[in-house]
């Protein structure tokens, strides 16, 4: 429901494609003001919102509040086909393309398809080269915020997911997802070939060379 002219203009964008907002840094262009606001923090490495009890600060409100549920242990939102909870309806949306396969992010150049827009906007990087994302410390730089992100944990040595079970603690939310399955005994990678399963895709490659006889070593 469309309760003022405003709601209505940005509507109506959905329909004509307009995007009036644009970065005077890359030229990026949004259908809302609040987006480009959002985008500006990404040059500007501004983090106005801040969790009073570890201090931590985020360029997105919504990061604040899935940050918060890390300590809560809340997990709101609940996938229907496999009963898998998530802190974020992002992460939910994330998950349920895994089930259907989906890859709607394509790049036109090569015609590699994507999960993620943020994995589509990465990949574009490495045919332009462009490594827009910099280290303040010792200035390396990446192409995605999220390896960014990874790296500067080397400098603080923060681990900021935590496993819920036996408190040990990493510096990936990868790293953890893979812990967990320790303790619950998932083993979601299988084996198209003889149907064996593996708690981690890096065991299922292992075996898949032993099928095919590659050796990339």
């Amino acid at each position: 429901m469309l309760t003022g002219v405003s709601d209505l203009r940005k509507h109506f964008r959905t329909h004509t494609g307009e995007k009036p907002f644009e970065s005077t840094v890359c030229n990026k262009k949004f259908t809302e003001a609040g987006d480009l606001r959002k985008h500006f923090r990404t040059h500007t490495a501004e983090k106005p919102f801040e969790y009073t009890v570890c201090n931590k600060k985020f360029t997105e409100a919504g990061d604040l509040r899935k940050h918060f549920r890390t300590h809560t242990g809340e997990k709101p939102f609940e996938f229907f086909v496999c009963n898998k909870k998530f802190t974020g309806a992002l992460d939910l949306r994330k998950h349920f393309r895994t089930h259907a396969g989906e890859k709607p992010f394509e790049f036109t150049v090569c015609n590699k398809k994507f999960t993620e827009a943020g994995d589509l906007r990465k990949h574009f990087r490495t045919h332009t080269g462009e490594e827009p994302f910099e280290c303040t410390v010792c200035n390396k730089k990446f192409t995605g915020v999220s390896d960014l992100q990874k790296h500067f944990r080397i400098h603080t040595g923060e681990k900021p997911f935590e496993c819920t079970v036996c408190n040990k603690k990493f510096t990936e939310a990868g790293d953890l997802r893979k812990h967990f399955r320790t303790h619950t005994g998932e083993k979601p990678f299988e084996c198209t070939v003889c149907n064996k399963r593996f708690s981690q895709d890096a065991h299922l490659r292992t075996l898949l060379r032993t099928h095919t006889g590659e050796k990339p070593f």
